[in-house]
C-alpha cells in the first residue's frame, strides 16, 4: 500500500466533513476507510428531514445531507475504501486494516482522524429481567430494517426511551401500519427535541409515560408482552405495574462512542 498523509477512520458525516475540510486546507494525500458498503454512515437510514439547516441553510433528509458531502468528496478526488475494517491503531499512528480486495494491509500516515461514531446501548447494558425472545430491537436497528431493508420488525410496539430516534421511530412505525402502544421514559422529562414530541407522538396520539421503565418482558420464542412500572428515586414502585400485549420492544436508551481503537 502506498502511504498517505492523512487517514480518516469512518466515512459518516463527520469523516466526510473532515476530509473535505482537510483537502481545502491543502492536505493532498487523504484516505477514508469505511467498514460499510457505502459512504454516509447513519444518515443513510435517517430519511426524516431536519438536517442541513446550519451547514447548507436548507432543510434536507439524512440521505440528501450525506449525498452533499459524498459529492464534495468525489469532486475533490479524495480516495476512500469501502467494506474496510480497521483492526488496530498503534501509538506510532500505524493503521492496520483489511478488506476483500487488499487483504490485510498497514498504513503509516502522518495524522489520523477518528470519526467512528457511536453504537446504541444494547439490551444487555440495561438490566431488564425476562427471557431473551425475538422482537427486541434497538431503535436504530429497527430504523435500518424499515428504511433500508424494507422489513417491518413488528405490529404492536412499545418503545423504551424518548430520545429523538425513539420518538422518530414511534412515528415511522405508525406510518408503516404498526400500532405503537406507548413510549416509556425512565427520566421525569423526555430526552428528545420538543418538536419531535409534538410531531411524532402528539400528532399521532401516542402516549408518553415519563418516570416509567420496563420491569419484565414476557414471551419465550417471541415477545408476547411487557410490564411497565413507575420509577421513583431510580427504583420501580411496587403496585404501579401495567401490562401491555405487544410483539416488539424498541430500545432507545442512549449512544455509546465506538471507542475500541481510541482506547488501544
Amino acid at each position: 500500500m502506498k502511504n498517505v498523509d492523512l487517514v480518516i477512520i469512518g466515512g459518516g458525516p463527520a469523516g466526510l466533513a473532515a476530509a473535505v475540510a482537510a483537502r481545502k486546507s491543502g492536505v493532498q494525500d487523504i484516505l477514508i476507510l469505511e467498514r460499510d458498503s457505502e459512504l454516509g454512515g447513519i444518515l443513510n437510514q435517517c430519511i426524516h428531514n431536519g438536517f442541513g439547516l446550519h451547514t447548507f441553510k436548507e432543510e434536507l433528509t439524512g440521505p440528501e445531507y450525506a449525498a452533499r458531502f459524498v459529492t464534495q468528496v468525489r469532486e475533490l478526488e479524495i480516495e476512500y475504501k469501502l467494506n474496510t475494517m480497521v483492526l488496530d491503531l498503534a501509538a506510532d499512528k500505524t493503521v492496520t486494516a483489511m478488506n476483500k480486495t487488499d487483504g490485510l494491509f498497514q498504513l503509516h500516515p502522518k495524522a489520523v482522524i477518528l470519526a467512528m461514531g457511536c453504537r446504541e446501548r444494547p439490551r444487555g447494558a440495561l438490566n431488564i429481567p425476562g427471557y431473551r425472545p425475538a422482537g427486541i430491537f434497538t431503535a436504530g436497528t429497527a430504523q435500518r430494517l424499515v428504511n433500508m431493508e424494507g422489513c417491518l420488525p413488528g405490529r404492536r410496539v412499545v418503545i423504551l426511551g424518548s430520545g429523538d430516534i425513539g420518538l422518530i421511530m414511534a412515528r415511522r412505525m405508525t406510518l408503516e401500519g404498526a400500532k405503537v402502544l406507548c413510549v416509556a421514559e425512565l427520566m421525569p422529562y423526555s430526552g428528545g427535541l420538543k418538536r419531535n414530541i409534538v410531531q411524532c407522538l402528539d400528532d399521532f396520539g401516542i402516549p408518553l409515560k415519563l418516570s416509567h421503565t420496563v420491569v419484565d418482558i414476557q414471551g419465550k420464542e417471541r415477545v408476547t408482552g411487557i410490564t411497565l412500572a413507575r420509577v421513583e428515586n431510580g427504583k420501580p414502585v411496587p403496585g404501579t405495574e401495567e401490562h401491555y400485549d405487544c410483539d416488539t420492544l424498541l430500545l432507545s436508551c442512549g449512544l455509546l462512542p465506538e471507542n475500541e481503537l481510541s482506547r488501544a
